[in-house]
């Protein structure tokens, strides 16, 4: 096959330690990889952190001496967030609220899923998503309850 899978998700922060932080010790993620580049396509050095999640891999960009523009905070054209699968939302949603991240939509139960979204250190949406099985749509709304 010519292209196999999506290979990553890149991330611009101005935060990398705490940006690091959130996604290792809160959501799970290893890191796969340290590298720098001593002159980026901005003229200045940056600092990339790769970090795996269940073979899907988030990079971690930030630059040393730049400015870039921050996060739209609208709804606009292009990519919008990264989806994480979570086997229970409300386990997810307590585990979360202990890690002091607050579910920020949602949780919203639709027949075939429960979709919520947690915003990483730099305001960046992640949704979270729980898949079910083909049942009942009233024993989803009772498992939400919990």
């Amino acid at each position: 096959m010519l292209f196999k899978r999506i290979d990553h998700v890149e991330i611009v922060t101005d935060q990398p330690e705490k940006t690091e932080r959130f996604y290792t010790d809160v959501l799970g993620f290893t890191v796969k990889l340290r590298d720098r580049i001593e002159r980026s396509g901005l003229g200045v050095p940056i600092d990339l952190v790769y970090l795996d999640l269940g073979g899907t891999v988030v990079e971690l960009i930030s630059y040393e001496g730049a400015s870039v523009d921050p996060a739209p905070q609208n709804e606009h054209l292009g990519y919008r967030m990264i989806a994480l699968e979570v086997d229970d939302m409300q386990n997810a949603a307590d585990y979360l609220k202990t890690k002091g991240v607050d579910i920020v939509w949602g949780p919203r139960v639709r027949e075939t899923y429960s979709r919520a979204e947690i915003c990483d250190p730099n305001g960046y949406h992640i949704e979270l998503r729980q898949w079910f099985p083909r049942a009942d749509p009233a024993s989803r709304s009772a498992q939400m309850k919990r």
